[in-house]
């Protein structure tokens, strides 16, 4: 069992803009003002391409299904909140908040996984939820420790607690359920994904804390992740506004982990906090700002990490 991959998938982009279906509860999509759609577009694809390079070049498997015209899926880039790839050959597709996202789910994706030679043997679908309003986005919604079969949600509209509880006896987890705050206005308001303000690497783990309001259910997260032997790096709220929780540890060329994040994401560590992530991993960060602004997402989001067996 490992906590990380050598594999990833990513969408590249057609028609990435800011979507104004998930922006009534991500608060960190940002409209640019006087800056054309397909600026917009371009830029994000230039960014993509980027990225890919980057990990591409320390021996990352970059799997690159291509976006079509079919639908209006301004989305497409994040395809880790609508599925997941599992050790034991198992896919899980998950219900999405935002109507226009359902259309990201692509059979496309499967094939291109089967043609590289992994073996899909079972899909677990929820995606019927969305009938009943009940929404549940993957790897977005719930952050894995699949060494120790623990799974970490933050509630909010987009992560209901029943149906992560199914997911985690299904794919048999221990689930650790919290609330994870931010303030907007003034107001504290649920953060829209778990991975936004926690990352899990293998022996250490990122978290927003102070975003975790009850005591109670901070104190559990916290003894889960120390029983684990994680180092907890405490990030602030202001770090968390520059994705600096939407981290995510992959394997490159010799095994060798790297932590992959935006720039403005590494920009916004402190030193101490780069020398603490730097005796477990190596960092490697990609230019993300037009992404980060219209989409609310960043690096963590773009990788749907691939653990299927190969043939």
């Amino acid at each position: 069992m490992q906590q990380t991959t050598d594999t990833i998938l990513m969408i590249r982009p057609i028609n990435f803009r800011m979507n104004e279906q998930t922006a009534v509860n991500n608060y960190y999509q940002k409209i640019l003002d006087n800056v054309l759609p397909q600026t917009v577009n371009a830029k994000a694809q230039q960014e993509f391409d980027a990225y890919v390079e980057k990990l591409r070049s320390v021996g990352v498997n970059v799997i690159v299904v291509k976006d079509t015209n079919e639908f209006d899926t301004p989305d497409s880039i994040f395809p880790n909140n609508w599925v997941s790839f599992h050790e034991n050959g198992d896919v899980g597709l998950y219900p999405m908040f935002a109507e226009n996202r359902r259309l990201e789910r692509n059979e496309d994706v499967l094939e291109a996984l089967e043609n590289a030679g992994f073996v899909i043997k079972n899909i677990v679908d929820y995606t019927d939820a969305e009938d009943e309003q009940v929404f549940l986005e993957g790897t977005g919604s719930v952050v894995l420790d699949r060494v120790n079969r623990k799974a970490y949600c933050a509630l909010s509209p987009r992560a209901d607690e029943d149906l992560f509880i199914e997911f985690c006896e299904d794919f048999e987890y221990l689930p650790i359920i919290f609330t994870a705050n931010q303030t907007v206005n003034g107001e504290r308001k649920a953060i829209y994904h778990t991975n936004v303000m926690m990352c899990l690497g293998e022996t250490f783990a990122v978290i927003c804390l102070s975003s975790i309001d009850d005591k109670k259910e901070r104190r559990n997260v916290m003894d889960h992740l120390k029983q684990d032997g994680k180092e907890i790096i405490d990030i602030t709220e202001a770090q968390v506004n520059n994705f600096t929780g939407n981290m995510l540890q992959v394997r490159g060329v010799n095994d060798e982990r790297y932590l992959v994040m935006s720039t403005a994401a590494y920009n916004s560590l402190t030193t101490d906090q780069v020398k603490r992530l730097e005796k477990h991993t190596k960092i490697l960060s990609s230019s993300l700002d037009t992404i980060e602004a219209c989409g609310g997402g960043s690096a963590r989001c773009m990788m749907a990490e691939v653990f299927l067996p190969k043939n």
